[in-house]
């Protein structure tokens, strides 16, 4: 077996979570797929120097964290409209977009993993871990202190770990990590609303909630949001708080307004179910235009993160085409 073969069989298995770890670093798929891609190639030009005195997967996290690092010398937070400043009472009429802005974006949901609880690749793919409400609070973090938090809240990496890794001392890592957790608890919206993805509450209320969509039934979805909900839509900057300001915002702004030319297809983003939104703007194909995010209480839809982001499709291994489309979509001739 050739060196590059046995580097590529002991290292791939920590892809996914390595993947995971860059994302809440970065706040972005797309860079953080970018930078474990970096981190395998400098682990791979490192690898004779590699003499086991750490195992193999510290060894990798190492090398990853100071790409990040590296990487968000030169890269500003990834923000949502929130950050920006307070809600917007006009839902109606042009909606101003900022595409300069790098926006946080959503990660698919690992699947099929059967490890243990008490794996460590369990713990750092974990569902808990990825929320999207966390991984926005962790924007609001300095770059270090974040690796601090997450190495040593999610990791459990020991406190002389970080600091040998960050080169600094073990009491100037515990002084960090406990700045980063009251600036966390700041940042970070109430968690007791989070349902899980599994609760029967939550499945049959994102049923009723496409089966309105798709029908374009207004009154039933403004009976599914709950009366304060936060409606964020990032490239808009504007972002609406009030099941009113959501009525108007979809009575005025969405390009499907009529029955049938909405359909859905779910999916799963940061450990939360999510919905894939296809529109038929008038050629009778439904073609992809955003992803949304919901939390709940269980009983009503509290936040929607919705992002307009078609790159996300392929990422999430979603067609650009509704699936039911896909014969309609193809030329004749082709």
């Amino acid at each position: 077996m050739s060196d590059n073969d046995e580097f590529v069989r002991l290292t791939d298995p920590f892809r996914r979570e390595l993947l995971a770890h860059c994302y809440r670093m970065l706040g972005s798929v797309h860079d953080a797929e970018d930078l474990v891609q970096e981190t395998y190639i400098r682990a791979w030009k490192a690898y004779d120097a590699f003499e086991g005195r750490s195992s193999l997967r510290t060894w990798l996290y190492k090398i990853a964290t100071r790409t990040c690092l590296t990487a968000l010398e030169s890269r500003s937070k990834r923000p949502m409209p929130s950050d920006f400043g307070g809600p917007s009472d006009e839902p109606t009429g042009d909606l101003r977009e900022s595409t300069e802005v790098a926006w946080l974006q959503p990660i698919p949901t690992a699947g099929g993993s059967e490890e243990s609880p008490s794996d460590p690749a369990a713990i750092v793919t974990s569902k808990e871990s990825t929320r999207l409400a966390l991984i926005a609070a962790l924007q609001h973090l300095p770059a270090r202190q974040r690796a601090v938090l997450i190495m040593r809240d999610v990791l459990a990496w020991r406190a002389a770990e970080v600091a040998e890794l960050l080169e600094t001392s073990t009491a100037a890592v515990n002084s960090a990590l406990q700045r980063a957790r009251a600036e966390l608890k700041d940042a970070a919206p109430a968690q007791d609303e989070v349902v899980e993805p599994e609760d029967p509450r939550e499945r049959a209320l994102l049923a009723r909630y496409v089966d309105a969509f798709e029908r374009y039934d207004t009154e039933a979805i403004m009976g599914l949001l709950k009366q304060d909900i936060v409606w964020e839509m990032p490239p808009f900057l504007a972002w609406f708080v009030g099941r009113e300001n959501v009525r108007r915002l979809i009575e005025d702004q969405c390009p499907g307004n009529g029955p049938g030319a909405i359909k859905m297809v779910p999916t799963q983003a940061n450990g939360q179910n999510a919905l894939a939104v296809y529109i038929d703007t008038g050629d009778g194909v439904h073609r992809a235009h955003s992803l949304q995010v919901p939390t709940t209480d269980g009983d009503h839809v509290t936040k929607m993160m919705v992002f307009f982001d078609l790159t996300l499709f392929p990422t999430f291994g979603l067609p650009d085409v509704h699936p039911d489309d896909l014969p309609a979509a193809v030329p004749a001739g082709t």
